[in-house]
Formats: C-alpha cells, structure tokens, sequence
C-alpha cells in the first residue's frame, strides 16, 4: 500500500473533551521538551531531573527504581547529569558506604523559572470555574486518570507528584 492509501485511524465521533486531552499529552510532551533542550538532557535525564527536583536527593538505587533503569543505566544517566552540572555526589549520612544524588540548585532554578508560570497559569484557569463546575471537571479528570492506568502497565514506580503519591524517603 501506497503512503498517499494510507488513512489516518478514526475514532468515531469523538467528543471534543476527548480531543483536547488529546492535545493536551501533545502539548505536555513539547514542553518537556523544551524544557530538556534548555537544559541539554535528554527524556529520560529530565525524568530523572523531574525526580530529584520533587525529592531533593536520592540515593542512586531510589533514582533507579523510579526511572525503571538498571544499576548500570542509572550511572550512566548520573554521570551525564553531573558533567553537564546539574546534579552533584555526596556521601550518604545514612550510609557510610553509600551515596546520594543531589540536584544542583542553579538547576532546579532554571528549570522551576519555566515550570512554576506554567503551572501556576494552568492552576488559576481552575478559578474561572465556580465551585460545581470545578468539582465536575476534577471528577471528570479522575475517571480520565483511572481510564489511563486501566489501560497502562501496572508500575509500583514511585511518583511522588501524582496526587494520591504517600510521602517518601529515599
């Protein structure tokens, strides 16, 4: 088959909430990024650094199992972080033998400067809404959530901005 017989799938008629959310994954995947491109890391760097930002330090395991990365992967993504100074080692207190990654705060700086407007900008378009239509959108956005992980591969991985996320420790 031809690229001009190919057809783009349809989905029916779908409802322009669907549609929206759509590009909502679309607009969130271009912020990402950009926000990687300013700091010159790739995907799975700024998923780290979006870790370390959220928890302070980890310890490099904690950051392995959040990233799903092998031992062996993980220092390799360190490794990159810290030649590009972003993040620092330093001798874990509760582990003689053992380190902790701590993210540099010139970094999480920069990166907070293009995700607190954004996130605040997002935070007040809620106001607009009276306090039904708030309590039916963040319904509406739960079931879209649990849609999601029904859909997903179960993870255990710790994200600690999800809103139901339990404190942690590294």
């Amino acid at each position: 088959m031809s690229q001009s017989d190919q057809q783009t799938p349809s989905f029916g008629d779908t409802h322009p909430a669907t549609l929206l959310l759509r590009e909502f994954l679309d607009v969130t995947s271009d912020f990402e990024r950009g926000l990687g491109s300013e700091l010159n890391v790739n995907a799975t760097d700024l998923t780290a650094m979006q870790h370390l930002i959220v928890a302070g330090s980890l310890t490099p395991t904690g950051l392995a199992q959040r990233l799903g990365l092998s031992s062996g992967a993980v220092t390799t993504v360190i490794d990159r972080l810290e030649n590009l100074g972003h993040v620092h080692r330093t001798p874990n207190p509760d582990d003689r033998r053992g380190t902790l990654v701590v993210p540099e705060p010139a970094s999480v700086g920069r990166a907070m400067s293009r995700i607190i407007p954004m996130v605040t900008e997002v935070d007040r378009a809620i106001t607009d809404f009276d306090e039904d239509e708030q309590s039916v959108i963040t319904r509406y956005l739960t079931r879209v959530v649990e849609a999601y992980r029904g859909h997903s591969e179960a993870s255990d991985r710790p994200r600690t901005w999800r809103a139901d996320a339990p404190a942690e420790s590294t």
